[in-house]
């Protein structure tokens, strides 16, 4: 091929000054579990999570959003696609309550494809979208995915009830910014949660936050998403040293099996009133109890 026959690829970059492709929003979605389902409902599942989708735009009002979907990509076991970010407000609330819906009312009758849970991510920024070849490439639909794989919405999904929680959602900290800091849409800010967003094997690593229409189970434990809670330390290498029989044995404690909660005024992410989030929280007894009762 000659210089001449060889396709354009326009100016490299920082070489020129040029107009910004279109600010578009970005959702997308992905099925719990795919990979582990029998091959044979593979198929059925391609075609029923984007009809799923068109449902919950049509119960959100936003049927013409989905009607005009942009650079939209069936990916097997999900979807994408991209919008008008003028509506991410809306596509945060109701949408995402109406596609906690409408999977609920499918579960309760799924056969040929079983239970559809969906993670889904939110993120906006410049992407091609001129109608040609390459629409809806570049950074901010990699990071679109990139959540969307991300260990905190998948370890929240995987802790939740599967017959109550059918959505986990995580949000891109712009999306974040502009439309729940910024009063546009009907969910307050403490509905959300602060997550670091990482990918195993992958150079990743964004602030972003997580919703849950539906919450269930006990998703107030910060431990789900991997931290330790406050007070825990770190288990000694070597088991410690028994204890003498000749000390004094403390006084019995006042209460036996309580419940401590410690919040560190982070925020909270269910979305049934304001809750006061990065709460750690310890059951049962103190272990210690027993260590002092085997001395007495």
């Amino acid at each position: 091929m000659s210089v001449t026959d060889a396709p354009a690829t326009g100016p490299a970059p920082w070489s020129v000054s040029r107009d910004l492709p279109p600010y578009r929003g970005i959702l997308a979605v992905d099925a719990k579990d795919f990979t582990g389902r029998p091959a044979a409902e593979h198929a059925s599942l391609t075609t029923v999570i984007p009809q799923l989708l068109g449902q919950a735009f049509t119960r959100s009002g936003l049927e013409q959003l989905w009607q005009e979907r942009k650079f939209a990509n069936n990916t097997g076991d999900g979807f994408a696609m991209g919008f008008d970010p003028v509506a991410l407000p809306r596509v945060i609330h109701p949408f995402l309550h109406e596609l906690q819906e409408v999977l609920t009312d499918y579960n309760i009758h799924a056969t040929a494809t079983g239970r559809v849970r969906l993670r889904a991510s939110l993120h906006v920024g410049p992407l091609p979208d001129s109608g040609a070849p390459g629409d809806g490439n570049g950074t901010p639909r990699n990071d679109t995915h990139r959540l969307l794989d991300s260990r905190p919405v998948r370890a929240i999904l995987a802790a939740s009830s599967e017959s109550i929680t059918q959505v986990a959602a995580i949000l891109s900290q712009r999306v974040f910014e502009d439309a729940v800091l910024s009063g546009y849409t009907r969910r307050h800010p403490d509905q959300f949660i602060e997550v670091p967003a990482t990918v195993a094997g992958k150079n990743f690593q964004q602030l972003a936050w997580l919703y849950v229409p539906a919450p269930s189970g006990n998703l107030y434990d910060r431990r789900i998403l991997g931290e330790r809670p406050e007070g825990e330390e770190q288990a000694p290498a070597t088991a410690p040293a028994p204890e003498r029989r000749d000390r004094p044995a403390p006084a019995p404690a006042a209460h036996r099996g309580t419940t401590t909660i410690n919040s560190q005024g982070n925020r909270g992410f269910l979305n049934n009133g304001s809750v006061e989030g990065g709460q750690h929280v310890s059951f049962g007894a103190d272990p210690r109890d027993d260590a002092r009762g085997a001395g007495r």
